[in-house]
């Protein structure tokens, strides 16, 4: 979820945030507690990045979703209004379902005090949930300039977690998944020469940054361990040797892909909710069951609620019987236990998948009661087992190939080639300019590392690449490289002028106003994030 809020609403912008909390992160909170009433022992890790957790924090956030959820209960009475007219009982019927499902929300959101943060922070405390920090903007690391922008994307995604969550996490989600190890680096564009870099591991790790995730391939393929296997994290050696400092869980494929893969995972049952196929214009609803994963848009057939329990409580089950199956054959093999781990973008469940939720619960409590499995976070693992080996990883991400090619690919070299030269600018101005002595120059300048953070998200490239919202995904990006140029430019000129700010022009005013107006986000940006 890239930085949205004043940037348009639909189709691309604040309605993204808006559905994420409606159909993802509000049901997720309603899942942990009913398992936890149930007297499960729900165990989750989930990673709410720092730019998510900026927007679900504001208060223009709060209000929109407000307007959000009673719109869409209003889209729903109107629809049954106009089912019943031609007759139609069953789609009316799910109108209604509809209705009541964002008047739940809306009172789910009432009693959580309008703060998703911090219900998340409750079940954290609580035991139930770990929350992983992230880079501040999904900057993607990897391919990153200067080691000063990687720190600087660390550092400002720990500030926004310690000061909405009142904690620092241990653990972290790289951006994609996307890491790379301390050795020889090609820059994404010809930009300078291949250098030496130091690894992403490394640098979180001085952050205190304790664990992180990647995908199977980057630990099956990795070096200095005999036998690799997802169902053992291990120690990193991605920093040139020294002694490792952070510790990863590799993904496993088969568990994921039960859930995963668009053909043969659960999501694709013909009796779950369609994703694609909505009633009306614009914000429409859904009426219409998958049906058959092959089968058009026209074909599909309505959405029958009460044929889809069966259905999540026979695919929990077989999910649950395939990780213990799993593990059983691990400890045949090794006679060791080991650790199946399952990550998922939050958003399947609930958004792409609106099943996803009632399937994790019944999982949930499955294995809740398992004698021979025992449900964990990350973190909590980390603190009660030894770690025994250590490895090589090599670069790579989550994304297609498993490398970086979606990131930076022919069709977004010119994005990477802006990127650099505005992070080689902004490394030139914090180091040279007299920021320290000059509150005013230190503002401006505080201005320009917001926008460059927000330029930095690797949404864009994403969105670009994948066809997704390329228009919005290269407007966004341009309009955040405008705005830090405008500052840049501002700060050399106040430098060189004491007085600069004082004769700006009506444009000039309207620019910074402009700015400040729509991207309120990171208001305490500390500079020294890039020097230090």
């Amino acid at each position: 979820m890239p930085y949205v809020l004043h940037h348009g609403v639909w189709p691309h912008g604040e309605d993204w945030l808006y559905e994420a909390a409606a159909e993802t992160y509000l049901p997720l909170l309603s899942m942990v507690d009913e398992c936890s009433h149930l007297n499960g022992r729900p165990r989750l890790t989930i990673g709410i990045t720092p730019v998510l957790l900026e927007q679900l924090a504001h208060e223009h956030f709060k209000q929109g979703f407000e307007t959000y959820l009673r719109d869409r209960a209003e889209q729903a009475l109107t629809d049954r209004r106009a089912f019943e007219q031609i007759a139609q009982s069953h789609p009316a019927w799910l109108a209604n379902r509809w209705e009541k499902f964002y008047q739940d929300l809306s009172e789910q959101f009432v009693r959580i005090g309008r703060d998703i943060p911090a219900a998340f922070r409750e079940w954290t405390r609580a035991g139930a949930v770990e929350l992983l920090t992230s880079a501040a903007t999904h900057g993607y690391m990897p391919l990153l300039l200067e080691d000063s922008s990687i720190r600087a994307q660390l550092r400002a995604g720990l500030n926004s977690s310690q000061r909405i969550l009142g904690f620092r996490p241990e653990g972290i989600w790289f951006p994609e998944g996307a890491y790379r190890p301390a050795g020889r680096w090609t820059p994404a564009t010809e930009w300078g020469n291949p250098d030496w870099r130091r690894g992403i591991d490394e640098l979180a790790a001085e952050e205190g940054l304790a664990y992180f995730f990647v995908d199977d391939h980057l630990l099956t393929h990795s070096g200095g361990i005999e036998r690799p296997s997802v169902h053992q994290p291990v120690w990193v050696d991605g920093n040139g040797g020294r002694a490792p400092s952070m510790a990863a869980f590799a993904r496993d494929p088969h568990i994921c892909k039960q859930v995963w893969c668009g053909f043969v995972g659960y999501p694709a049952d013909g009796a779950y909710l369609e994703f694609h196929k909505r009633h009306g214009p614009r914000r429409g609803l859904r009426y219409w069951k998958v049906t058959d994963r092959k089968s058009d848009l026209g074909s599909k057939h309505f959405y029958y609620p009460d044929d889809v329990p069966g259905r999540i409580y026979e695919q929990a089950q077989h999910f649950c019987r395939e990780v213990k199956r799993r593990l059983h054959e691990y400890k045949q093999q090794t006679g060791k236990h080991g650790v199946v781990v399952a990550c998922f973008d939050a958003e399947l469940f609930g958004h792409w998948w609106f099943e996803g939720p009632a399937f994790l619960k019944d999982v949930l409590l499955t294995l809740s009661a398992e004698a021979d499995v025992e449900l964990r976070t990350a973190g909590d693992f980390l603190s009660s087992f030894k770690l025994e080996q250590s490895a090589h990883l090599p670069a790579g991400s989550w994304g297609e190939g498993g490398d970086h090619r979606v990131w930076a690919c022919e069709q977004v070299k010119w994005l990477w080639e802006i990127e650099y030269r505005c992070e080689t600018l902004f490394g030139k101005l914090t180091y040279h300019l007299p920021w320290r002595q000059n509150p005013e120059l230190r503002t401006i300048l505080q201005k320009a590392g917001r926008e460059l953070l927000l330029l930095q998200a690797s949404d864009w490239p994403f969105v670009i690449t994948r066809k997704q919202a390329p228009d919005y995904g290269i407007k966004r990006f341009i309009q955040h490289v405008d705005r830090f140029d405008t500052f840049t430019d501002m700060a050399e000129r106040l430098a060189e002028d004491p007085r600069y700010l004082s004769g700006l022009d009506k444009v000039q005013k309207l620019q910074i106003k402009e700015a400040d107006m729509r991207d309120v986000i990171f208001q305490d940006i500390n500079l020294d994030w890039w020097n230090c």
